[in-house]
């Protein structure tokens, strides 16, 4: 990956978002596009027909050998040992405390050679907490800079992709993952995503990443595909209630206040692992305090950090909140006391000094047709 001017990085792609008349933001110490034609129209390209983003500040850890599986079922939140070659799993690297170091995806290339995709703001603090588990017959290995990553979303993604590759996208299921070629080019396509769409992930070389972006516009283009920056793909993955790492949680939230008891495996099998304690008290007993979504019923968009109320009585804070462009509503995120987290709970939203209502709502606030 480039260097650029003063301490951001730049990903292989930051030409062509130049070439596109992008809008470059600094983002966890990268300059990314935060939009090109404007966030609601890349939105809405998504929701009804595809958007392409550049996610390649993302990081990858490789665990490889023998002990490979036995490490990551020691540092993990969900059980490896269920994964097949070629299937991918949502997980998290638990603290004692039972919050997460972070989020991440674990592939299953072998039965001892996995990679961990990991947030770009994270991937330095991963690898030096994974190293300090270390022990066992393995060897773990920074391979960020190996990878450049697309993400190809919509429902119109698969026939936008599947003239130029050569992985069999109709048989690929959610959350698996095959080797083939891009345009003569060696690539990984995974169906996952991070906007609530069908959709895919493709790693490629770096040196092939422009050539790769460029044909995906070429061919996607006439079938309504809009270049995507991280504007929409903020408002894309609240809309489908997709936590942020560092906004709806982090180093104090539990996985299970976060609402992701779901990749906590507490089978005997798995083993310790830390934080599993704590998080097998909370999801047997329920947590203290649940992160839920709200609906804004007043004038006004609920942002990050504004106080939350119930009957007058501050509670907590907002984790995230925007305008949601397919629903046409100010939606949000906020931790409650267990007490108060009831679908129908009414709120207060203090919105720069005016108290504005709101509801907590059942969530994702978007699913989308299967």
């Amino acid at each position: 990956m480039e260097t650029a001017p003063g301490t951001l990085r730049r990903t292989p792609l930051s030409a062509v978002h130049r070439e596109l008349g992008a809008k470059m933001v600094p983002f966890a110490g990268w300059e990314m596009p935060v939009e090109y034609s404007g966030l609601i129209t890349e939105h809405l390209a998504v929701r009804k027909a595809a958007g392409l983003f550049d996610v390649s500040h993302m990081g990858e850890l490789e665990v490889e050998g023998p002990g490979a599986l036995a490490f990551l079922q020691r540092v993990t939140s969900n059980d490896v040992a269920r994964l097949l070659d070629g299937q991918a799993q949502y997980s998290a690297l638990p603290l004692p405390n039972g919050a997460p170091a972070d989020d991440v995806i674990v592939y299953r290339r072998s039965a001892d050679r996995f990679l961990v995709v990991v947030n770009a703001s994270n991937v330095e603090k991963d690898y030096k907490w994974l190293l300090s588990h270390d022990g066992g017959e393995y060897e773990l290995k920074n391979r960020s800079d190996d990878y450049a990553l697309v993400s190809l979303q919509g429902p119109r993604a698969q026939a936008i992709l599947q003239p130029l590759t050569t992985v069999d996208l109709a048989s690929l299921r959610y959350y698996h993952f095959a080797d083939g070629e891009l345009e003569g080019q060696p690539a990984t396509v995974s169906r996952t995503g991070y906007t609530g769409e069908d959709g895919f992930e493709i790693f490629v070389r770096p040196d092939h990443a422009a050539a790769a972006w460029k044909r995906l516009v070429e061919v996607g283009s006439p079938q309504g595909l809009l270049p995507a920056g991280l504007g929409a793909r903020d408002t894309l993955r609240l809309e489908a209630r997709m936590c942020l790492y560092g906004m709806d949680m982090d180093e104090t939230t539990t996985l299970v206040e976060a609402g992701l008891g779901w990749i906590v495996s507490l089978d005997p099998a798995k083993g310790d692992f830390p934080g599993r304690p704590v998080l097998e008290a909370q999801k047997r007993g329920g947590p203290p305090r649940k992160l839920v979504g709200f609906e804004v019923l007043g004038r006004g968009i609920a942002r990050h950090g504004y106080a939350v109320s119930v009957n007058h009585e501050p509670v907590g804070a907002v984790t995230s909140g925007t305008y949601a462009p397919f629903l046409q509503k100010n939606i949000g995120l906020c931790y409650l006391p267990a007490a108060h987290a009831a679908v129908g709970t009414d709120l207060e939203i203090d919105v720069r000094g005016r108290p504005v209502s709101a509801r907590v709502v059942p969530t994702p606030f978007y699913k989308r047709a299967q």
